[in-house]
């Protein structure tokens, strides 16, 4: 396997295939690099260098007891980048992975990025709280820690119906799409899993948005019930100084595995 070895000593997994503009992608939670299976092929095919790498305690990287951070998951994706020498890079990150590469901007600087896409992302936080009524109550992040902590096999498994919104009408379910959830969910560590529910529900990414200074795309389903617009992509895009917000009417969180055509073809545009 292809892996870097990071400051701390972990190992982390990546796939780089091809040549050209590299395109870095961070995956959401639970799951690993996998989850970009339909980008990794077009982008390519489209004649671009694609890295996806499974973020520590995730997939097929180390699962260290500690270190399980968003702080340290920026770090990560940064040793990745500079150890692999990339420039004028095209970041995108889904959900938890978009926090990553926000943070990974707030806390690097953007001088090796050339534009970033934010997919069904986390930020500016979904924790809701005064300043933010539009939030997810804490409650509901608690029922997630519960989840994974005691029945994460399951829990993982039910938790790809309102991921991929197969409760909605005309939207039936897909068992290969939900398998494919659940086989990178259990790959990874059920310690670094459940730390990690910490770092997409309760970190403030306000302040990395706003030193985002390259063109930046945030794409979002209308209908996310992982991640609402409201408290995410609808604010974020107001802080971000080359913001241009992109909505999926009707779509949900697994947006770019749903619609991978459309999406690959709307961020190419957005790329070139």
């Amino acid at each position: 396997m292809t892996t870097i070895t990071t400051k701390d000593g972990t190992k982390i997994f990546y796939k780089d295939w091809g040549t050209g503009q590299p395109i870095v992608f961070s995956h959401g939670w639970p799951l690993s690099g996998d989850a970009w299976d339909a980008q990794m092929l077009f982008f390519g095919l489209n004649g671009y260098r694609v890295i996806a790498h499974d973020r520590r305690g995730h997939g097929r990287s180390d699962q260290p007891w500690t270190g399980n951070n968003m702080d340290q998951y920026a770090d990560d994706l940064a040793e990745l980048i500079e150890q692999l020498d990339l420039k004028d890079v095209i970041l995108i990150g889904h959900s938890t992975g978009g926090g990553e590469i926000a943070h990974y901007a707030g806390r690097h600087g953007t001088s090796r990025v050339a534009r970033m896409v934010l997919v069904g992302a986390v930020p500016p936080i979904m924790l809701k709280t005064a300043s933010n009524p539009e939030g997810t109550p804490m409650e509901v992040f608690d029922g997630i820690r519960q989840g994974t902590a005691l029945k994460r096999s399951q829990f993982f498994l039910d938790l790809t119906v309102p991921f991929y919104g197969f409760n909605r009408d005309g939207n039936p379910a897909q068992p290969g799409l939900q398998e494919k959830f659940w086989l990178q969910g259990m790959a990874g560590s059920i310690k670094g899993h459940y730390d990690c529910i910490r770092e997409f529900s309760e970190v403030d990414y306000t302040e990395d948005l706003t030193k985002i200074d390259v063109p930046t795309l945030v794409l979002h389903g209308s209908d996310d019930q992982i991640v609402p617009i409201a408290a995410s992509a609808e604010k974020a895009v107001k802080l971000l100084s080359k913001g241009t917000l992109l909505v999926y009417e009707g779509s949900g969180h697994g947006l770019a595995e749903l619609e991978a055509e459309r999406f690959n073809k709307d961020v190419l545009a957005f790329i070139r």
